[in-house]
């Protein structure tokens, strides 16, 4: 019920921010400033860190490989529910760890600064590498590739007025990944296609008690695989260092 509390808390905002076209005031955060700041140098949260999935939904989805045909949570459209079906699961066992399902494998995340302006994201189930470049200072899009290109941007919020006080201003990581190869949200088969976009909103939430979380809602819209959007809220937990780090490749059972 806790984690059901933070994800109410911060999808709130999320949704006000698409719901009711917030107008985002991206303050020195952004390239092109005085000073020399940079993304890095400029950042309003940090995200840095080791941070362990907190399984609060899709557990069967997550925790163990679901039954083919149970995927009536992702909203496929014929032509995804096709994929669904041919998809043949053992052939590729990374398939699961792209960008757009990463995130959803159970694993502990390692998030530091490879440099000024790109933020990297380390799992260590799959052994997979995130580069969230910032807008201004990204590299030319290559070939598609598993984790696809991502460019980010902080994004600081100021609520309309009319939404009420449950909403409180605050300041997020936006990250938008295109460029995928094909892949699966979950290690069962259910498919994304090259031409999904996964939208995301990186937010950290400190408690009373010192707990400290990551809250990064995923949106994805597939308009080869899906009939609407495919959102989720994934929560992670702060660990104090690396002692539990455990790295595995995706290609070892």
């Amino acid at each position: 019920m806790e984690h059901e509390r933070l994800i109410a808390r911060v999808s709130s905002r999320v949704l006000v921010g698409l719901g009711f076209a917030l107008t985002w005031s991206l303050g020195n955060a952004q390239p092109g400033n005085a000073d020399g700041e940079t993304p890095a140098s400029a950042a309003p949260v940090d995200l840095t860190g080791f941070w362990v999935s907190v399984i609060s939904e899709d557990w069967r989805f997550r925790m163990s490989v679901a039954q083919k045909g149970d995927w009536d949570i992702v909203p496929l459209n014929d032509e995804g529910l096709r994929a669904a079906e041919n998809a043949d699961i053992t052939s590729d066992p990374c398939m699961a760890y792209g960008a757009a399902g990463l995130m959803r494998i159970p694993s502990r995340f390692h998030i530091r600064w490879e440099n000024g302006s790109t933020l990297r994201i380390d799992s260590d189930a799959g052994m997979q590498t995130r580069r969230l470049h910032f807008a201004g200072f990204e590299p030319p899009v290559g070939e598609p590739s598993r984790q696809g290109h991502s460019v980010a941007e902080w994004r600081t919020s100021e609520p309309p007025p009319d939404v009420g006080a449950s909403v409180s201003p605050g300041s997020e990581l936006h990250v938008v990944t295109t460029n995928m190869t094909p892949g699966y949200y979950f290690k069962h088969g259910v498919p994304y296609s090259s031409a999904a976009v996964q939208t995301e909103y990186f937010v950290s939430v400190s408690e009373e008690n010192g707990d400290e979380y990551l809250l990064v809602t995923s949106i994805v819209d597939d308009p080869e695989y899906l009939r609407e959007e495919f959102v989720r809220t994934l929560v992670f937990k702060k660990e104090p260092d690396d002692s539990r780090w455990n790295s595995r490749s995706c290609e070892v059972p």
